[in-house]
């Protein structure tokens, strides 16, 4: 399976015949390593519906006639704009062409500027597990620390765990070192930090740290693939 990191949280998975987009925030993202109509994906995976996550999400699924996998709230919103979507919700998985999504707790909000303006309520926040080309990713989403990140590295095999670092919304450095210590990852990647200054963030000592306790981690350039 090959992970590319796009920047901010957004990445792209891919088993060399499907490939999956998670939270494609491209346009207005400074760091972006690709525009949107560079994106080729089959489905597109939305943890919440926050613009820097939600973000070009329906641009790409009608540019690839892509499947949308979210909560039911956002899946909806997606089918009325046009666009193929799977429902799910906290705890529910569904298998596809490529492997599997389950969807996991994340303590966050989730709104959308519907008209370019005012927010609406768009369900709730959520993680997500994909497993594509045998290997288990962990998408944390937009979330604090939570007890039940030790669930989810018990009951799931992860092999990559993408978890935010920049504080002020999400987790900081530290708490991220223990989500990484919760869930057990063979791999543990920072994600969200650095777009905004708000959110400027170490991932070097975040890999230090989480090294210290065992685990492998590592920075991802914007842009660069690895395998897995």
């Amino acid at each position: 399976m090959k992970l590319t990191y796009l920047s901010h949280s957004a990445f792209l998975l891919s088993d060399g015949k499907h490939t999956v987009a998670i939270d494609p925030f491209l346009e207005g993202n400074p760091h972006a390593a690709l525009k949107p109509e560079q994106v080729k994906a089959d489905y597109v995976v939305v943890t919440h519906a926050h613009p820097d996550h939600f973000g070009d999400a329906l641009a790409i699924a009608r540019a690839n006639h892509a499947t949308i996998i979210s909560c039911f709230e956002i899946a909806t919103f997606c089918q009325k704009q046009g666009v193929d979507a799977h429902p799910l919700h906290i705890g529910g998985g569904c298998d596809f062409a490529f492997g599997r999504v389950k969807l996991t707790i994340a303590h966050h909000g989730s709104s959308y500027p519907v008209d370019g303006e005012n927010l609406q309520s768009m369900g709730i926040a959520a993680g997500v597990l994909v497993t594509i080309g045998g290997k288990t990713v962990y998408h944390a989403g937009d979330t604090g620390l939570f007890m039940d990140m030790k669930l989810i590295g018990e009951r799931h095999a992860v092999d990559v765990a993408l978890l935010p670092i920049g504080d002020n919304f999400t987790m900081g450095l530290d708490d991220a070192v223990k989500a990484a210590e919760f869930v057990r990852p063979a791999l543990a990647i920072p994600m969200h930090y650095d777009t905004f200054d708000i959110i400027k963030a170490d991932p070097d000592s975040f890999v230090n740290k989480v090294k210290a306790l065992g685990i492998q981690a590592r920075k991802l350039a914007f842009g660069q693939e690895i395998d897995v």
